[in-house]
């Protein structure tokens, strides 16, 4: 029987011991790639797809079995972007091979399109980390370069599968960080049986080097960081959504 044959995939980095990308300790494959134009983007360095670093799906297994023994029960591997769904057939075998080492999966998305091959994906797919980036359609038409339908159905498969979800927000002042829209947050959350968690992330400028680096204007140059109050009273709102 002939040997299916493995799916490149453009990786932009890799984080060998990640504690911020989903439970636990996280081997995170950064991939390159992203359709969207987000404002706060952090990591414009890996928007063109052609960028980054080829690899194979076992190459990278095989990386991350070196720090197995790391992971304990709740760790694994964390895909995240760039856009992961750009390059679903690679992540796809990547969680597939990863299953087959006992090694936990997380996709860290915007949740930003939904296809038959993306539904093949989840099937190998432990828990995804989803940004919610705003809860009002305009404000993603104008952040983001989507609607926010896109995500709410993606969500909503998600919650379908009864895949463990972990639901993100970037706060960033005057764009969402009131009550109200935390409140709407956390009402998405509570209508969807999966989530069980809510992390409010606070809107960082430590990016602007890159945007400096490859002769681009920050976008949000001129919106402060949150301050650690508002962000405290935020996660109060937010609360226990079980």
């Amino acid at each position: 029987m002939m040997q299916k044959r493995e799916i490149e995939g453009r990786v932009h980095s890799i984080q060998s011991m990640g504690t911020l990308d989903g439970p636990g300790v996280r081997f995170v494959v950064f991939m390159q790639g992203c359709p969207l134009r987000c404002k706060c983007c952090h990591n414009p360095d890996t928007w063109d797809v052609g960028g980054g670093k080829s690899y194979m799906p076992s190459e990278l297994v095989t990386r991350a079995l070196r720090f197995k023994e790391y992971f304990c029960e709740d760790g694994g591997i964390t895909v995240s972007g760039g856009e992961p769904l750009l390059q679903t057939e690679f992540v796809a075998s990547l969680f597939e091979l990863s299953h087959r080492e006992g090694i936990n999966t997380c996709l860290d998305t915007s949740g930003c399109m939904l296809t038959p091959e993306i539904k093949e994906m989840l099937s190998h797919t432990d828990r995804v980390l989803l940004d919610i980036k705003y809860t009002e359609d305009a404000d993603y038409k104008s952040n983001v370069g989507c609607g926010i339908d896109a995500p709410l159905a993606f969500l909503d498969y998600l919650d379908a599968e009864g895949i463990p979800t972990t639901l993100r927000q970037v706060i960033i002042p005057s764009l969402n960080d009131t009550e109200e829209q935390v409140l709407r947050l956390r009402n998405i959350a509570a209508a969807h049986s999966n989530v069980d968690k809510v992390e409010l992330l606070p809107f960082r400028k430590i990016c602007s080097v890159k945007y400096d680096n490859m002769g681009i204007e920050f976008p949000l140059k001129d919106i402060p960081e949150p301050a650690r109050e508002q962000m405290e009273h935020l996660e109060r709102v937010v609360g226990r959504i079980k």
